[in-house]
């Protein structure tokens, strides 16, 4: 039995890479405000594994053995346009189809098993993405959160769809990136104090 439990941990599968990025992304020297599991994005076409909230969303995508990489093409077209720093995180026995696959302006990282234990090796660090579409990244946030974003009275009526396109119209990128960051920060500890408070 000890065997085979050294041997499952030893898999390089989603769930296992999610554990130790999330404990390495908590080591980092520059620690993010907040890690998000699942977040849902592009009004829920897509879902981010991993996104590290720092003064702007980091938003990692995990492909491990058992996964199909090629599916990062349809999911990168919905990142790309809601985060301004996006990270494949894959295997070795995936790198080069990593790098033909994840666009130039994605980081690359591969977690690799030693001696029982996933470590990271940084392939490729993340530059500033070209295709971030601010009207797609706002509908990245609740209703609610978007109305933080727009004060002027009468827009509660507002379908999320407007309010995104008057979020768009009224911010420049990298506000917006920090705004939406900052309601997804609140966001979060708002889930960590509820359960606390019923």
């Amino acid at each position: 039995y000890e065997f085979s439990f050294k041997i499952a941990l030893m898999v390089l599968n989603d769930a296992n890479i999610r554990e130790a990025l999330l404990a390495k992304l908590k080591r980092q020297k520059n620690k993010p405000k907040a890690l998000l599991e699942e977040l849902h994005v592009h009004n829920g076409k897509a879902i981010a594994d991993v996104v590290a909230l720092y003064a702007e969303a980091h938003c990692f995508e995990i492909k491990g053995e058992t996964d199909r990489i090629e599916r990062v093409v349809r999911q990168g077209a919905y990142y790309n346009t809601a985060f301004r720093r996006i990270t494949l995180v894959t295997t070795e026995c995936k790198l080069n189809k990593a790098f033909e696959l994840a666009p130039s302006f994605w980081g690359i990282m591969t977690a690799v098993n030693t001696q029982g234990r996933i470590g990271f090796r940084h392939r490729r660090a993340a530059n500033l993405n070209p295709q971030f579409e601010k009207h797609s990244a706002a509908m990245t946030l609740w209703k609610n959160e978007m109305l933080e974003l727009v004060p002027e009275t009468g827009t509660e009526r507002m379908p999320r769809r407007r309010l995104a396109k008057l979020i768009a119209e009224t911010k420049r990128e990298l506000e917006l990136s920090t705004n939406i960051c900052d309601q997804l920060l609140n966001r979060q500890n708002a889930q960590i104090i509820a359960p606390n408070t019923m």
